[in-house]
């Protein structure tokens, strides 16, 4: 009799962690970004075009501060390599930022819209 209970508790533990393993993580944000940082340009470029290549008809290239130069630069490289890629749309912001100071510190960025 004791060991049905433990079977039992055990039973009903088990069902406990799989559906604690079934919760879903947050979702990205939907469409096909990619961010710009402190790589090489053509880490980018190979983002992009693997976008691409997936089926995505269209992707965004963001950057902020001083990685605006180089998302203008992987935008032209993917548009000079492939000429069916055109440029659809470019949007510029100021975004603020909390530094680490808690200071808010003001910071341009780009986002460029490509199209297949």
């Amino acid at each position: 009799m004791a060991e049905k209970k433990e079977t039992k508790a055990k039973e009903v533990k088990e069902s406990k962690e799989i559906k604690e393993a079934k919760v879903e993580a947050p979702q990205a944000p939907i469409g096909n970004f990619v961010y710009i940082g402190k790589k090489g340009a053509m880490a980018y470029v190979l983002a992009v075009v693997t976008q691409f290549g997936m089926g995505a008809k269209e992707v965004i290239v963001k950057a902020r501060g001083k990685s605006i130069s180089r998302a203008v630069d992987v935008a032209e490289i993917v548009r000079n390599r492939d000429t069916t890629v055109k440029i659809i749309d470019i949007n510029i912001s100021t975004e603020e930022v909390i530094t680490q100071d808690g200071r808010p510190l003001k910071v341009s960025s780009i986002e460029i819209i490509l199209k297949k």
